[in-house]
């Protein structure tokens, strides 16, 4: 593995092309990670809400995970997420990953009827002790329904292999205050996403970004990681003001309909949103393709 750990800098989340029935194209799979392995990020995020977990049989995510490994090979870490309904489910998977090669797991508390700190406490705690690999906290209130309180996280930083935390952007902005409290209570690594945020966020010394726009378009996502990383603020506020107008259709159309059109158009692989998800309207099609060609340019070297 080219990093001591998983957690850190550009965590990149590449969509999964598949067909209308959810069968991953696995060669298509392949081009994407190889581009990001060449691009060099930090780790790769495989089925993640943008690699379109929730909605894979147990049989296709398994498959995606043996090609990821195999067209990897070790050169980056392979984060795989693992998050089910049911907590034996999220074992199965959690156990697939590990004996198909991952090496680190993405887990979210999901669920239908709402979960209380205690339950999301036991699920973790059964998905940590069904597998030795390391294990990142997937905070995502916006899908799962489901927030973490500090005192959950504080418990469960106290179970061996969870090293660290995916979390949205704190809903009053403050991030430094928000690291702080972390910080104070937890060892994890805190990571973010939301990609409108990413700058901030590591620009106030979080550890990692965990992108979905990295997944596309790595080498300019790398940039802006590492100058914020850096502490470069104007270089770091230049870039992310070039991907302003994109972050503005994520938050307008969802970003896994947005991604999924870039994956299209990039001519990277032939993929269907997974129904009921619905591609964008020919003038939302538009509006992103427009905004998206500055950024296209600048990842293929060419004048922005």
């Amino acid at each position: 593995m080219s990093s001591a750990s998983p957690f850190h800098g550009l965590s990149a989340f590449p969509p999964t092309p598949a067909s209308i029935d959810g069968r991953v194209d696995t060669d298509a799979l392949g081009r994407l990670l190889e581009r990001l392995c060449e691009a060099g990020v930090a780790s790769i995020g495989l089925l993640g809400s943008t690699g379109i977990y929730a909605y894979l049989t147990r049989e296709e995510r398994l498959r995606a995970v043996k090609a990821a490994a195999q067209c990897v090979a070790g050169r980056i870490p392979l984060i795989v997420g693992a998050g089910a309904l049911r907590t034996d489910h999220a074992v199965d998977l959690a156990r697939d990953a590990e004996a198909a090669g991952a090496d680190a797991l993405l887990l979210a508390p999901v669920s239908y009827t709402p979960l209380t700190q205690e339950e999301a406490y036991q699920h973790f705690l059964a998905v940590a002790k069904a597998t030795k690999l390391p294990v990142c906290i997937y905070n995502n209130p916006g899908t799962t329904h489901f927030t973490f309180g500090r005192e959950l996280l504080q418990r469960l930083c106290d179970i061996e292999t969870i090293r660290a935390v995916k979390m949205p952007l704190p809903v009053d902005g403050d991030l430094p205050g928000e690291l702080a409290a972390l910080r104070e209570k937890t060892d994890l690594a805190i990571g973010y996403s939301g990609d409108w945020g990413a700058a901030d966020a590591l620009l106030c010394g979080a550890d990692a970004w965990y992108s979905v726009i990295g997944g596309l378009l790595p080498r300019t996502a790398l940039s802006l990681t590492r100058a914020a990383t850096a502490g470069d603020v104007d270089e770091a506020r230049r870039l992310d003001k070039l991907f302003e107008p994109l972050w503005q259709t994520f938050k307008a159309f969802g970003s896994i309909r947005v991604v999924y059109l870039l994956l299209e158009h990039l001519a990277l692989a032939r993929a269907e949103l997974p129904r009921p998800l619905l591609p964008l309207k020919s003038a939302d099609r538009q509006r992103v393709l427009d905004v998206v060609e500055p950024l296209i340019a600048l990842e293929s070297g060419r004048k922005a």
